[in-house]
């Protein structure tokens, strides 16, 4: 094929390698050059693209950015970028990988916390984007069988998540961002794990430590386990107690009792 003739495909691939690398390669040879350079305009896009990039983790992530500052969080977003662009044009789901990422950058490592940081705030943004869903009407569990509720999947919420974190994240997150260095110079960093409850409610988002019982529960029902099985992840005594508690704060929306095929 005449390199001078790109398909459409083929143009759209060249232009999204250069956002990506930096560099012209085919897309230079194939962008029109009048009173703007290929180069210059490719550029001009390229620095659009990352901007855009860069704005939407600085929405998502404003403790990160503010525990690393803004030079360094503006860097670290580029290569970040550079490696996963976004799958999609909603930029709300732009950023899952973020924490990951910042766990396996050597430069972040004086700060051992930030990537914990950021998972928590990653699933501060999954709650305050998820569309609302009704709670759970606890009546129709209460008219199934013994077998049935044994063999029941809960479906969660939308608006609520769950995260373990190795650091006191939610109390650094919180100090962080309510600007309180002496608060944040206090925080006990060994006072963890952490097992985090993140729930968008009527008058906010709620970050609420749970104990490990409670939250293994929970994990084990929103990952879509039958109550059975669900409860032996409670690692306690009086697990259908903690199983009614946990109905009873309409953490879910609907359930699933069919038997297995």
């Amino acid at each position: 094929m005449n390199p001078h003739n790109p398909t459409l495909l083929e143009l759209q691939h060249a232009i999204q390698r250069s956002m990506l690398d930096g560099q012209g390669g085919d897309a230079q040879a194939w962008v029109v050059s009048d009173a703007i350079g290929s180069d210059v305009r490719l550029g001009i896009y390229r620095n659009t693209s990352v901007s855009v990039m860069t704005t939407a983790l600085r929405l998502v992530f404003p403790a990160v950015r503010h525990l690393v500052g803004e030079e360094f969080f503006e860097g670290a977003s580029r290569l970040f970028a550079a490696q996963f662009p976004p799958r999609s044009a909603w930029l709300d789901e732009y950023g899952s990988d973020f924490p990951a990422f910042l766990a396996q950058l050597s430069h972040a490592a004086s700060v051992p916390y930030l990537a914990d940081v950021a998972r928590l705030e990653w699933q501060v943004n999954l709650v305050l984007h998820a569309p609302e869903t009704p709670p759970l009407e606890l009546a129709r569990l209460a008219a199934l069988s013994e077998p049935q509720l044994a063999r029941t999947r809960l479906v969660r919420r939308t608006d609520v998540r769950l995260v373990r974190c190795e650091f006191p994240v939610d109390a650094i997150w919180r100090t962080v961002l309510d600007g309180d260095d002496r608060a944040m110079a206090a925080i006990d960093l060994s006072d963890a794990p952490v097992w985090l409850r993140v729930l968008r409610t009527a008058d906010g988002l709620e970050v609420v430590r749970l104990k490990e019982n409670e939250w293994r529960l929970l994990d084990a029902l929103f990952s879509g386990q039958p109550l059975h099985a669900a409860l032996a992840e409670a690692r306690g005594e009086q697990t259908h107690a903690l199983l009614a508690a946990q109905l009873a704060t309409g953490y879910f929306t609907d359930f699933d009792s069919t038997p297995p095929a």
